[in-house]
């Protein structure tokens, strides 16, 4: 299985709402004990522990199917499983799917062209900006400080998906670790 966090590269990104792809599979490696694998071939960080694989890309998000489709092909793996930011879902929300569409975003557009739109979707909702015009602001934006304070039990709640996902079906992820509303206090 390959499990796949989209991410911009570099410290300006690190906190930003569009990377908590890479924040859950910063706690993946963490909690798996993950071993780096050369990533100048795959342009990306890779990472494996049992069988699996866990990916950060390097191409900065509109490209990020270049380097999940590289990883893909040479170790032939079948089952790819995404975990990206979504702005359809309000902050806290965690939804799973299997294929669909991109839905505006960038990351997933690449997939799609790259390795079709056959994948595992984990769904974080970070919420949406008032204005159309404030997405890539808003995307690229840290969290709020009430959201801050959330990041860290949300990041787990979804590594604990991840987790459970390795040995039981979506279905099963689906109604276990599905986070419809979540409320600030």
């Amino acid at each position: 299985m390959l499990i796949v966090g989209l991410g911009n590269p570099g410290p300006n990104y690190a906190k930003t709402r569009h990377n908590i792809g890479f924040m859950v599979i910063d706690e993946l490696i963490f909690r798996f004990k993950a071993n780096k694998i050369s990533s100048s071939a795959f342009d990306g960080e890779l990472f494996k522990f049992q069988e699996h694989f866990l990916l950060k890309p390097l191409t900065f998000m509109n490209l990020s199917g270049e380097s999940i489709q590289k990883v893909k092909n040479f170790y032939k793996i079948d089952t790819v499983i995404v975990i990206h930011d979504d702005l359809d879902l309000p902050f806290g929300t965690l939804r799973f799917k299997f294929g669909g569409g991109h839905g505006g975003h960038n990351g997933l557009k690449s997939t799609d062209e790259k390795i079709s739109r056959e994948y595992i979707r984990v769904r974080m909702g970070i919420g949406k900006p008032e204005h159309k015009g404030e997405v890539s602001s808003y995307v690229l934006g840290q969290f709020s400080e009430d959201e801050s304070r959330y990041l860290k039990q949300w990041i787990e709640h979804t590594c604990d998906a991840i987790e459970y996902l390795l040995k039981n079906s979506l279905e099963d992820v689906s109604s276990k670790y599905t986070i419809k509303k979540f409320q600030i206090k």
